[in-house]
């Protein structure tokens, strides 16, 4: 199979939560068990540090990938989803895994993926494992996919866990409280290894402190620090991202790091790791910018920022995904705003026209799209030099225009 063939493979044959939804997600770490073993444990020939969270955690991976770079390490970077593709959810110091190499580890392993139904998530966490450890990899960077607790990558042992934020997202999945969702999250904490909390939450904070207690680990919590550094990362949300990042770079031992290599690594993320789709900025006049927030904790800081932009009118290009609870997230849009309402093109995107009957309730008018691509195209078309038009709502929809 060529790569086409071998992503049609991975994508159409096996579920996939971030395509389907619930019915891809699997509360059992035996496959990812069973994989291992096969490709004789990868994970265990390289050091890590895990990264889980509600937000932020994408961009902690990246900053934390940038600043070990710059200390002259050789560092995997394992982050999902995509967006443009699939090569960018494993890289090695900024450069994406060779798409002969996605090929050959199917081919290589394609009978056992079948018969142990692995899910797309699983087989490429082994993917991402089994390169870093065949490339002999200082350390690696592994972003949570799902939750923590059961998600495919927690069968790392880290140097350093970290945990950004708690916040109600996938709930069908995780549980409907805080509390609930944050011992999902609290899943990566392992015995006597440190665990850095971005932000200190008074609904959650016993039960990482709980979890830490048991597991005999020493807890942080990055909120706490005074300092801030400067970051080439644009959201505002970066500043509680880069604490995390620092905090869980001075814990982490056997390794040597300066001050000036995390000045440089924060400033040059964008330069070392090619992240996309955080507050990026494609155009001027009119200005659009997109970002990949889609809850509520994460979209109401963008929506913040935005408001504090100069602009003669908003647009929004907004689109969800099927499973998105709407009532929390729409009160946070402008009802002054002009919106494009449009569906991803994915299976679990949301129709146009329930979304734009859903705004309606809460007083977002605007006009309807089949597609994301025809909606950026009319906005384009009708927006002013001074007006401003933001692309968000779902990690494809920003995929898509990028």
């Amino acid at each position: 199979m060529d790569y086409k063939k071998t992503l049609d493979w991975m994508f159409a044959q096996l579920p996939m939560y971030q395509r389907e939804g619930k019915t891809a997600f699997k509360k059992d770490l035996t496959n990812t068990l069973a994989l291992s073993k096969e490709l004789n444990f990868p994970e265990k020939k390289f050091k890590s540090i895990h990264v889980g969270g509600t937000n932020g955690k994408g961009s902690t991976s990246h900053m934390l990938a940038s600043i070990l770079q710059e200390a002259g390490y050789k560092v995997g970077l394992y982050t999902s989803p995509h967006l443009k593709d699939f090569t960018e959810r494993i890289r090695i110091n900024g450069v994406e895994i060779p798409k002969r190499k996605v090929t050959s580890f199917i081919k290589k392993n394609k009978d056992f993926l079948e018969k142990q139904k692995l899910s797309f998530f699983e087989m490429t966490v082994g993917m991402a494992f089994d390169y870093f450890a065949t490339e002999k990899v200082d350390i690696a960077i592994v972003e949570v996919g799902l939750g923590g607790r059961l998600d495919s990558t927690n069968i790392i042992t880290p140097e350093v866990s970290v945990i950004t934020n708690i916040g109600l997202d996938h709930t069908q999945f995780l549980g409907e409280t805080l509390p609930e969702i944050a011992f999902e999250k609290a899943g990566i904490i392992k015995n006597n290894i440190p665990i850095i909390i971005g932000e200190e939450q008074k609904e959650v904070k016993s039960v990482f402190v709980a979890k830490a207690e048991e597991c005999k680990s020493s807890i942080y919590f990055a909120s706490g620090v005074d300092k801030s550094y400067k970051t080439d990362l644009l959201g505002n949300y970066q500043t509680k991202n880069s604490k995390t990042a620092v905090v869980a770079i001075n814990k982490l031992k056997g390794f040597s790091v300066s001050e000036e290599n995390i000045k440089k690594g924060l400033l040059n993320v964008i330069k070392n790791t090619n992240l996309k789709g955080r507050w990026q900025i494609l155009q001027e006049n009119p200005k659009v910018i997109c970002d990949t927030a889609h809850n509520k904790e994460g979209l109401s800081i963008v929506l913040k920022q935005l408001e504090k932009e100069s602009f003669k009118k908003l647009h929004f290009v907004l689109g969800v995904v099927s499973d998105k609870k709407l009532e929390a997230i729409l009160p946070l849009f402008p009802k002054e705003g002009h919106y494009y309402f449009c569906k991803p093109d994915i299976p679990r995107g949301m129709s146009e026209m329930i979304l734009q009957e859903k705004a309606k309730e809460f007083n977002l008018i605007g006009e309807k799209y089949f597609s994301v691509k025809e909606a950026f195209k009319d906005v384009l078309l009708n927006a002013n030099q001074q007006d401003i038009i933001y692309v968000g709502g779902s990690t494809f929809v920003v995929a898509e225009i990028i």
